[in-house]
């Protein structure tokens, strides 16, 4: 049989969902029908590095393209695009598929230009709000309509996303959508438990400190301020006795962090927050959390939370983007921004223990089995088998 190759694109490997979805593809699919190449580009400051998971997954190749960075640089973009063309030349794939913004629009343009027969784009998220604000926001959207007539299909982590990039935002008509949810390798979420105290006695937290978890990068889209606030909110509406007791922990680092911490001590709550920064072993951490918190005012699916629910730790989020297909039911969802409404329902949580316990084991029971990677794997290798049908690429 005939291998198909495959070349895989992603802007960067920093911690997050992505990172994890591209590895596991590049290494998961049949290597006796598959060829598989991932190039990756270079971390912002301050991101967690995971490209780890590609030198050390069993069967990925894999090239760095320096040049291909997330922020705009026209420089740099024409060098990483003239660089991805190179590549596509050389390797001569059946199917470019690219991850995220720069990579989904570079990857793509190189392979129109260098007549790849099948394009495939994946939305993890979108920059369309949130990020750059308006009007780079706009530029990007008329860059996808326009990279969507020559992409044979876009993928979308959920319905919702789907309905929210195709309708909403009008790109692509919807006949070029698949939904192919996210996968994950959970197996040490959901054994975290016996890591339990690790985490703990590292960070010096008392037994009975009740530990709020935040994880992700330090930038202006995760809302971490939202979080500040609510804290503010919970010292004045709980006893104090109970309030000292909570740490809020942000995991991750970025450009963020010195404003957060001056946010934090204006509020006059900088004692009941710490920033941690990175941390590689995160099974360990999410068994030590009692509560995991996102407040992002844009997300894709957002890793943390189905880290968190596989671990049993209940989380509380704003209902933005594709979070409402990582957990497990409304009841803790919150519109961004609704301060007011997250300081209920955290409170809630953190004055029950059985509360907790509840929603934590609803959680896991929710994702497990729905975001495996073998799942994943299947669902992607038969959407490639259909599109080689239809190309007429023989096998």
């Amino acid at each position: 049989m005939r291998k198909i190759k495959v070349l895989r694109i992603i802007t960067r490997l920093n911690i997050g969902g992505p990172a994890r979805h591209v590895t596991i593809l590049s290494g998961g699919l049949e290597s006796e029908r598959y060829d598989s190449l991932l190039a990756y580009g270079s971390l912002e400051a301050g991101e967690g590095d995971m490209s780890h998971l590609a030198k050390g997954y069993d069967g990925i190749k894999s090239i760095f393209v320096p040049e291909l960075v997330r922020k705009i640089d026209p420089l740099m973009d024409i060098k990483a695009f003239i660089k991805l063309f190179s590549l596509i030349k050389k390797e001569k794939p059946h199917i470019v598929h690219t991850h995220t913004a720069k990579a989904g629009a570079l990857g793509r343009l190189a392979a129109i230009l260098a007549g790849v027969p099948i394009r495939v784009h994946t939305f993890h998220g979108h920059v369309f709000y949130g990020y750059f604000g308006r009007v780079k926001g706009w530029i990007f959207l008329w860059i996808e309509r326009f990279l969507a007539f020559f992409t044979d299909r876009i993928i979308a982590i959920s319905e919702k996303q789907k309905e929210e990039i195709s309708t909403a935002y009008g790109i692509g008509d919807k006949a070029r959508y698949t939904v192919i949810r996210l996968g994950f390798e959970l197996e040490q979420f959901l054994h975290a438990e016996e890591k339990k105290g690790k985490f703990r006695a590292e960070c010096k937290f008392k037994e009975d400190n009740i530990l709020i978890g935040i994880v992700g990068r330090l930038v202006a889209v995760k809302n971490h301020k939202m979080l500040l606030r609510v804290a503010d909110r919970l010292r004045k509406d709980l006893s104090s006795e109970l309030f000292n007791r909570i740490r809020f922990i942000t995991v991750g680092d970025g450009p963020e962090k010195n404003p957060l911490i001056d946010y934090a001590r204006s509020l006059g709550i900088e004692s009941s927050v710490v920033f941690n920064g990175w941390a590689k072993n995160m099974d360990e951490v999410y068994a030590d959390l009692d509560i995991v918190a996102l407040t992002s005012l844009n997300e894709g699916t957002p890793l943390s939370l189905i880290e968190a629910a596989a671990s049993s730790k209940p989380v509380i989020t704003t209902n933005v983007g594709g979070v409402s297909d990582a957990v497990s039911g409304t009841d803790f969802l919150v519109e961004k921004d609704d301060d007011a409404a997250f300081a209920l329902k955290l409170s809630e949580l953190v004055k029950s223990r059985s509360k907790r316990e509840e929603v934590g084991a609803r959680g896991r029971e929710y994702v497990t089995g729905k975001f495996s990677k073998e799942n994943l794997i299947r669902e992607t290798e038969k959407l490639y088998e259909k599109l080689l049908h239809e190309k007429g690429i023989p096998s």
